[in-house]
This record gives C-alpha cells, structure tokens and sequence, in this order.
C-alpha cells in the first residue's frame, strides 16, 4: 500500500517537473547589450557628442579660470614684482585671485551637477530607445522577454539580439529626423501671414 502512495506520488511529482520544463522550453528569451547600444546606434553617437560638447565646454572655462589663477598666484609669489606695486594694486591682485577661486569652485559644482544630470538624459533617452525596439524585436521574433546583458551571469551568444534592436532604434531615429524639418516648418508657418501684414500696412 505504501508503495503504491509512493509510486502515485512519485509519477505526480515527475509529471509535474515535465509540465515546468516544457513551460520553460516554451519561453524564449532576448539580450541585449546595453553598452553596445550606446556606442553603435545613431541615437547613442548623438547623444555621446552631445555629452563631450557640452563637457568639453565645461572644461574649457575651468582651464582658463585654473590658468588665470595660476598666472596671478605666480606674480603673487614673486617677491621683486609685487615689490614694484603699491599697496592698492596688491589689494587689488589679492581680491581678483580670491574672486577667481571662488569662480573656479562655483564653475566645478556646476560641472559636476550639470554633467551628471546630462548622463542621466542620455541614458534615458537610450533606454527609451531601448525598450521601443526591444517590443517591436519581440514581436517579430516571438520573444516572450528581452533583457539587459547586465542582469544575466551567463547566456548563450544565440540569444543576442543586440544587433536587431540597434537597427530599429536606427530606423526610428532616421524616421524621427525626417518628422522634424516638417515640425520646424508647422511651427513657423502661422508666423509668416502676421509678417506679411505688417509689410502690407
């Protein structure tokens, strides 16, 4: 009799293990490689230029600052010149470096708050980007999840779709370009009657 209960709940349990295994073989699975996103699709170049632009501005007032800064220290620390200065003019030397320090940290908060903020656009638009093309991917391949790269300890290299998803992002890209010269021109369309108006009267 035991035997028997264990034999039924044995073939259960296996019956069991079998429905979960053909479940899981009937999911199937998409990666996407979110680092190759960013550096091969044309929304993530744009994006990238975008980010260095703005940094590279950053940068350049923070160098100039810093040099202007180190020009006065150095004349400051020149003994035989500041020697050849009255005392207004060293009050004055003092009260530029001061002022220019205090323009230098101001300028490395900003850049700091204003670089991170432009990271995290970048990776948003991007991971909007993303998931748009990971739906329509999904769809054409009957994928029933696409995931980050990021989140997996170990896939296999067929399960990359990486390559399809910076192709659509592409194409809504190109597509997203060819809408906005037609926006531009709605939007200055209703200006154009009220200037020739003003050059009728």
């Amino acid at each position: 009799m035991i035997s028997r209960k264990f034999f039924v709940a044995a073939t259960a349990a296996s019956l069991a293990l079998c429905g979960l295994a053909s479940a899981a073989d009937s999911v199937s699975y998409g990666i996407v490689n979110f680092t190759n996103c960013v550096t091969d699709s044309k929304l993530g170049k744009e994006e990238q230029a975008s980010f260095e632009n703005l940094k590279k501005q950053f940068t350049s007032h923070l160098e100039e600052t810093e040099k202007q800064i180190t020009e006065l220290s150095s004349k400051f620390n020149d003994r035989e010149y500041m020697d050849g200065l009255s005392p207004e003019a060293e009050e004055e030397m003092k009260t530029k470096i001061r002022t220019l320090n205090e323009e230098l940290n101001r300028y490395q908060n900003q850049y700091y708050q204003v670089l991170n903020q432009a990271n995290m656009r970048v990776i948003q638009a991007i991971s909007t980007g993303i998931n748009t093309a990971a739906e329509k991917v999904s769809k054409e391949k009957k994928l029933s999840m696409v995931l980050n790269k990021d989140a997996c300890f170990f896939y296999s290299p067929t399960l990359d779709v990486t390559n399809l998803i910076v192709a659509e992002m592409d194409k809504a890209y190109e597509l997203d370009a060819k809408k906005q010269p037609t926006a531009n021109a709605a939007a200055e369309a209703p200006t154009q009657p009220a200037a020739e108006a003003t050059k009728a009267k």
